[in-house]
């Protein structure tokens, strides 16, 4: 995710592969809140910090500066052991760092026009991708080791990517997506649909992996919009919801299900705009979990914003086909307090 203006708090924000956890950056230092409780369970404040990547729930993260004090640079990855509070090893690079991957076998840096993939363990560079010019950093990464997959702009003038399989170290298609650049993509859990949204932002297209067709097509608005993240629901098949975010201030819900039974249909709509000027300055969401039972739907979605806020919201379609949501929990995470040393 590419840095933010200094007025916002939150520099950064990022949830971990499982979504047990998610880490907050900002222009003091960084933060790790357990979703479930809202606990903080580590702060370290030492300067500011626009990257903060977690590897599921262990001790390891991967960090970048912000560029704002020397020994911060945003040239410079940081693994970080949380337990210790000691930096394990660093990676300097000759251009900014953009975006940072990762599962437990691989590493993924990605630069304005490089890409690098590291063996995570002994942190030797497995292979270089030479990319088109990537300014915000943009990639999707499935860390599924069955599906390790990772998807990169293809072209500065047209929404087109190229997936990856980081694992065997081989391209496996190109997907052409949108007429304009990418804004914003996202694999699902397990890898096999890829999520995109162009800087139009009028659309959200949804292709399966590694065939890299176009699936389902949904309309998120008639007037442009800046897409900020996207999120599909957990699945081991497909999954239910593909969740948007933008900045028409609005959080958009698409039924993945309802629009593969009316494939005929040229686009499909989505439920509503579920949250209309609800979600201020988003930096980063998920859907955390989803569930059917007796006729009903639900699914759960929690928001970091840039001003400091944790929100989560319920979203739920009854038997009759008609859908409520309601804001559940709303946290400052700014004033957050741990009850554990922090080592800082």
């Amino acid at each position: 995710m590419a840095n933010q203006p200094s007025s916002y708090p939150i520099l950064c924000a990022s949830f971990n592969q499982d979504h047990s956890y998610f880490a907050v950056g900002s222009k003091l230092g960084f933060k790790i809140f357990e979703t479930d409780t809202l606990r903080l369970c580590y702060e370290k404040d030492i300067g500011a910090f626009s990257i903060v990547e977690m590897r599921f729930s262990s001790s390891l993260l991967a960090i970048v500066g912000a560029g704002e004090q020397p020994a911060l640079s945003p040239r410079r990855l940081c693994l970080f052991n949380t337990i210790t509070a000691t930096p394990l090893q660093e990676l300097n690079f000759l251009t900014s760092i953009l975006a940072i991957r990762l599962n437990k076998l691989r590493l993924i840096v990605v630069l304005q026009d490089k890409t690098f993939i590291y063996d995570i363990n002994s942190l030797v560079i497995l292979s270089t991708i030479d990319t088109v010019p990537n300014p915000k950093g943009l990639c999707a990464f499935s860390h599924s080791l069955d599906a390790c997959f990772l998807a990169l702009p293809a072209s500065t003038t047209k929404g087109s990517m190229l997936v990856y399989n980081v694992m065997e170290l081989q391209s496996l298609c190109e997907i052409d997506a949108h007429l304009a650049p990418l804004a914003a993509m996202v694999f699902s859990s397990e890898g096999t649909y890829l999520a995109t949204a162009s800087e139009q932002g009028t659309m959200v297209r949804v292709h399966t992996v590694p065939e890299g067709t176009k699936c389902i097509s949904f309309r998120r608005g008639a007037y442009p919009s800046t897409i900020f993240s996207l999120s599909f629901g957990p699945s081991m098949q497909l999954p239910d919801f593909l969740v948007a975010t933008s900045s028409s201030g609005s959080l958009h819900l698409f039924m993945l299900g309802s629009a593969f039974n009316q494939r005929g249909k040229k686009s499909s709509s989505f439920i509503g705009a579920m949250i209309p000027s609800a979600i201020l300055d988003p930096a980063h969401h998920h859907v955390l979990h989803n569930v059917v039972a007796e006729g009903v739907k639900r699914a759960k979605i929690s928001v970091v914003t840039y001003d400091g806020y944790f929100r989560e919201y319920i979203f739920s379609i009854d038997h009759k086909n008609e859908s409520s949501w309601t804001l559940e929990r709303e946290y400052n995470l700014l004033t957050a307090i741990s009850d554990i040393p922090t080592g800082s």
